[in-house]
């Protein structure tokens, strides 16, 4: 069932991440090798990565 929701590319998939929450939560690999697709998408660390900390905050509240 996951496999028919993954978008064509990985920039797709992680910016329609709220699309898979709350089961998952879709990231690029942390690798160094990113930063270029970082830089290229500022969308990830002002959008995702907040809602990404809340959902942190929000299990090691439980």
């Amino acid at each position: 069932m996951f496999k028919r929701k993954i978008k064509r590319t990985l920039t797709q998939t992680v910016n329609s991440f709220k699309e898979y929450l709350p089961k998952y939560f879709v990231l690029p690999h942390p690798s160094p090798r990113n930063r270029f697709w970082l830089t290229k998408n500022p969308w990830f660390e002002n959008d995702v990565l907040p809602e990404l900390k809340k959902a942190i905050k929000k299990v090691l509240k439980a």
